[in-house]
């Protein structure tokens, strides 16, 4: 496990270290630096960036509708996967959306990712249902649930 994380919310400085975490994580499928900045806008408080000292770890963009939440991406570089940011990332996320009183916490997951699909389960979510060809490349997505 890395120690020292810390978690805030993201500054608009963040944007460049985000691509690049989501280059290395998603190649051409990752998100662009404008879709990361309207998210800065649209889910501000719970869009988390994880660090360790200055360096730049990972990210989480969750977004409120109402009394439903949705995890709209998650990643952590591939150099630092494995020693506890995404788990800082998702308590502090869970936190969060307790302080709100938010009822359901959603996400979507390729149903080959099953890294990501171990460690939403380890949270608790739940499978909902599939989503034939969601994703761009074709590939079935699940709806995960978690009801908070």
């Amino acid at each position: 496990m890395l120690t020292g994380i810390s978690v805030r919310a993201v500054k608009v400085a963040d944007l460049d270290g985000i691509v690049a975490i989501e280059r290395a994580s998603f190649g051409r499928d990752g998100y662009d630096r404008n879709l990361f900045a309207e998210f800065t806008r649209t889910c501000g408080e719970l869009f988390l960036v994880a660090n360790k000292g200055s360096k730049l770890l990972g990210y989480s963009i969750t977004c409120i509708r109402g009394e439903r939440a949705e995890l709209v991406s998650i990643a952590v570089h591939p150099r630092h996967r494995g020693r506890g940011a995404a788990s800082t990332l998702m308590d502090s996320t869970l936190r969060r959306l307790h302080r709100r009183c938010v009822a359901r916490f959603v996400l979507m997951v390729k149903v080959t990712n099953h890294e990501a699909i171990g460690f939403y389960e380890k949270y608790g979510f739940r499978r909902h249902r599939r989503a034939p060809r969601y994703y761009e490349d074709g590939t079935d997505g699940l709806l995960y649930v978690k009801v908070l």
